[in-house]
Protein backbone atom coordinates (compact mmCIF):
# COMPACT_ATOMS: atom_id res chain seq x y z
CA UNK A 1 0.00 0.00 0.00
CA UNK A 2 3.05 2.22 0.84
CA UNK A 3 4.38 1.73 -2.11
CA UNK A 4 1.56 2.46 -4.51
CA UNK A 5 1.26 5.76 -2.65
CA UNK A 6 4.48 6.86 -2.98
CA UNK A 7 4.46 6.46 -6.71
CA UNK A 8 1.36 7.85 -6.86
CA UNK A 9 2.64 10.98 -5.08
CA UNK A 10 5.67 11.10 -7.34
CA UNK A 11 3.78 11.16 -10.08
CA UNK A 12 1.80 14.15 -9.09
CA UNK A 13 5.25 15.79 -8.55
CA UNK A 14 6.59 15.38 -11.54
CA UNK A 15 3.01 16.33 -13.34
CA UNK A 16 3.32 19.78 -10.66
CA UNK A 17 4.93 22.36 -12.99
CA UNK A 18 3.27 20.98 -16.15
CA UNK A 19 -0.55 21.62 -13.89
CA UNK A 20 1.01 24.55 -12.08
CA UNK A 21 -0.83 27.96 -13.61
CA UNK A 22 1.56 30.48 -15.79
CA UNK A 23 1.69 33.43 -14.30
CA UNK A 24 2.66 35.36 -17.54
CA UNK A 25 -0.68 34.72 -19.07
CA UNK A 26 -2.40 36.60 -16.38
CA UNK A 27 -0.38 39.40 -15.90
CA UNK A 28 -1.71 43.25 -14.83
CA UNK A 29 -0.68 46.30 -16.63
CA UNK A 30 0.55 48.86 -14.69
CA UNK A 31 0.44 52.42 -15.45
CA UNK A 32 3.00 53.75 -17.61
CA UNK A 33 6.52 55.05 -15.94
CA UNK A 34 6.66 58.25 -18.03
CA UNK A 35 9.86 60.09 -18.66
CA UNK A 36 9.36 64.03 -19.75
CA UNK A 37 6.54 64.81 -21.66
CA UNK A 38 5.27 66.39 -24.86
CA UNK A 39 5.59 70.11 -24.23
CA UNK A 40 8.87 69.92 -23.79
CA UNK A 41 9.60 69.21 -19.77
CA UNK A 42 12.31 66.88 -20.32
CA UNK A 43 12.64 66.32 -16.13
CA UNK A 44 8.80 65.70 -15.34
CA UNK A 45 7.90 62.10 -14.23
CA UNK A 46 4.74 60.32 -14.66
CA UNK A 47 3.92 57.68 -12.13
CA UNK A 48 6.99 57.85 -10.35
CA UNK A 49 5.77 55.56 -7.53
CA UNK A 50 4.38 52.30 -7.98
CA UNK A 51 2.89 49.61 -6.18
CA UNK A 52 3.10 46.37 -6.55
CA UNK A 53 2.30 42.64 -5.15
CA UNK A 54 4.74 39.86 -4.26
CA UNK A 55 3.71 36.90 -6.84
CA UNK A 56 1.86 38.49 -9.78
CA UNK A 57 2.35 38.95 -12.78
CA UNK A 58 2.75 42.34 -14.36
CA UNK A 59 3.39 44.62 -17.50
CA UNK A 60 5.54 47.62 -16.85
CA UNK A 61 5.59 50.40 -19.88
CA UNK A 62 8.61 52.75 -19.45
CA UNK A 63 8.28 55.75 -21.63
CA UNK A 64 10.28 58.36 -22.70
CA UNK A 65 8.69 61.54 -23.93
CA UNK A 66 11.29 64.19 -23.44
CA UNK A 67 14.78 65.12 -25.27
CA UNK A 68 17.20 63.80 -22.68
CA UNK A 69 18.84 60.87 -22.82
CA UNK A 70 17.52 58.48 -20.13
CA UNK A 71 19.46 56.08 -18.16
CA UNK A 72 17.20 53.53 -16.11
CA UNK A 73 18.29 52.08 -13.19
CA UNK A 74 16.75 50.30 -10.64
CA UNK A 75 18.97 47.44 -10.08
CA UNK A 76 17.40 46.25 -6.89
CA UNK A 77 14.28 45.58 -8.26
CA UNK A 78 15.74 44.41 -11.25
CA UNK A 79 17.78 41.45 -9.27
CA UNK A 80 14.36 40.60 -7.05
CA UNK A 81 11.75 39.88 -10.24
CA UNK A 82 11.72 36.78 -12.60
CA UNK A 83 12.00 38.52 -16.12
CA UNK A 84 9.51 37.02 -18.61
CA UNK A 85 10.43 39.10 -21.51
CA UNK A 86 11.80 43.07 -22.41
CA UNK A 87 9.54 44.53 -25.20
CA UNK A 88 11.18 47.19 -27.47
CA UNK A 89 8.82 48.17 -30.71
CA UNK A 90 7.40 44.15 -30.59
CA UNK A 91 10.35 42.99 -30.79
CA UNK A 92 11.14 40.94 -27.53
CA UNK A 93 14.13 39.75 -25.85
CA UNK A 94 14.20 36.83 -23.49
CA UNK A 95 17.08 35.72 -21.35
CA UNK A 96 17.88 34.41 -17.67
CA UNK A 97 19.63 37.48 -15.67
CA UNK A 98 18.15 41.04 -15.58
CA UNK A 99 19.94 43.64 -17.54
CA UNK A 100 21.95 46.55 -15.96
CA UNK A 101 19.86 49.35 -16.93
CA UNK A 102 17.37 50.38 -20.02
CA UNK A 103 18.69 53.76 -21.89
CA UNK A 104 17.03 55.38 -24.12
CA UNK A 105 18.56 58.27 -26.85
CA UNK A 106 15.15 58.82 -28.67
CA UNK A 107 11.36 59.21 -27.41
CA UNK A 108 10.18 55.99 -27.39
CA UNK A 109 9.19 52.97 -24.98
CA UNK A 110 10.76 49.49 -23.36
CA UNK A 111 8.08 46.84 -21.71
CA UNK A 112 9.09 44.42 -19.21
CA UNK A 113 7.03 41.69 -18.46
CA UNK A 114 7.52 40.14 -15.19
CA UNK A 115 6.40 38.55 -11.93
CA UNK A 116 7.74 40.17 -8.34
CA UNK A 117 9.20 38.00 -6.52
CA UNK A 118 10.93 40.06 -3.41
CA UNK A 119 9.34 42.00 -1.31
CA UNK A 120 10.64 45.26 -0.08
CA UNK A 121 10.94 49.39 -1.58
CA UNK A 122 13.56 49.41 -4.59
CA UNK A 123 14.33 53.03 -5.80
CA UNK A 124 14.68 53.91 -9.52
CA UNK A 125 16.63 56.71 -11.50
CA UNK A 126 17.26 58.27 -15.11
CA UNK A 127 20.85 58.01 -14.19
CA UNK A 128 22.64 61.28 -14.44
CA UNK A 129 19.29 63.31 -13.67
CA UNK A 130 18.78 62.55 -10.02
CA UNK A 131 19.32 65.91 -8.90
CA UNK A 132 16.27 67.42 -11.85
CA UNK A 133 13.71 64.86 -9.98
CA UNK A 134 14.36 61.86 -12.29
CA UNK A 135 13.48 59.08 -9.71
CA UNK A 136 11.28 57.20 -7.94
CA UNK A 137 9.87 54.01 -6.17
CA UNK A 138 8.93 50.95 -6.88
CA UNK A 139 7.42 48.81 -3.85
CA UNK A 140 6.53 45.03 -3.82
CA UNK A 141 4.18 44.33 -0.77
Amino acid sequence: MFRWAALAGAGLFAAGPALALDLTKKRENLPDLVLGDDQGNDFTVENRDITLESGKAYRLRIVAKGHQEYKFYAPEFFRYIWFNQIVIEHKEIHGGGPPDHLEFDDPGEIAIEFVAIKPGSYKWEARGLEAKGMTGTLTVK
